[in-house]
């Protein structure tokens, strides 16, 4: 029971995340149903800008808390992956938005590729171990020995997940921009008719994305205590599989998917690799 106790609470971080990155593809898809390969590399993106600034503050010895250190390096990655988002969009996926089907698919293949590259020209090669900034501290479940256990990183990161798959939630359907992004969703031109810019609603649902992706960037580096450049490839592949599972293009699927997929990775993981 414990090792099943803990690997769901390992199931549950890793789906959490995995719901996270989830919701960019969903998102991009619902609106303009194009499948966004390159999201992954946002993602990675984050927690690389995240870590440069991490131990560049780490190094300096500013004798800020780690918490402080840690939340600089996540304001300075949203911004840049928002950055990303808006510039991919504006500038490869835009002018293909009429285009056959075919040719956005292989340019995002393509970009993803090239972030990939721009990455290894920045960060090098080899992966690099992501400060450890944050002391890591157990909290038992049970009181049997070698019981289930879940440490804060844990509970931070299921925790900032939920909070934002609910306030993506709340301004998809509480907003007048979620209002707009429903109508773009349904049917650009007639959204586009009763006065919808929806050449800003798209940015800005690549944008939401892209910062969604940062924040699972950091939280992947902070989790494993590694990042490298191909470390969006399997982590996009994964949360595209969990938007697929939970029905691409519908939010509340997507987090389920992301949940399940990651339920399923851990008890495998803890079952079959025994």
């Amino acid at each position: 029971m414990d090792i099943f106790l803990q690997q769901v609470i390992n199931g549950l971080t890793l789906g959490s995340v995995y719901a996270v990155v989830a919701l960019g593809y969903t998102m991009v898809y619902g609106i303009i149903q194009l499948i966004n390969f390159a999201h992954g590399e946002v993602v990675m993106i984050g927690a690389m800008v995240a870590f440069s600034v991490i131990t560049a503050l780490a190094g300096a010895h500013t004798g800020l808390p780690p918490f402080a250190i840690l939340l600089a390096g996540v304001l300075v990655a949203i911004p840049a992956c928002m950055g990303i988002g808006y510039t991919l969009e504006r500038v490869a996926y835009r002018p293909l938005r009429k285009a056959p089907r075919l040719a956005p698919l292989i340019t995002a293949i393509g970009l993803s590729i090239i972030l990939q590259h721009l990455a290894m020209i920045i960060w090098s090669r080899n992966p690099m171990p992501f400060p450890q900034i944050i002391t890591v501290t157990p909290i038992h479940l049970t009181d049997t020995p070698n019981g289930a256990t879940i440490t804060n990183v844990q509970v931070v990161i299921i925790a900032t997940s939920v909070l934002m798959m609910v306030g993506l939630l709340a301004l998809v359907y509480r907003t007048k921009l979620g209002i707009a992004m429903r109508a773009t969703s349904q049917n650009q031109q007639v959204a586009g008719l009763m006065g919808i810019n929806i050449n800003t609603v798209i940015a800005l649902t690549f944008v939401i994305g892209a910062g969604l992706g940062a924040m699972a960037g950091v939280m992947v580096g902070t989790y494993y205590g590694i990042a490298q450049y191909q470390m969006g490839f399997i982590l996009g592949l994964k949360a595209f599989s969990a938007a697929v599972l939970g029905g691409i293009g519908n939010l509340a699927g997507a987090m389920l998917g992301g949940v399940l997929l990651g339920l399923i990775e851990a008890l495998g993981a803890g079952y079959v690799g025994d």
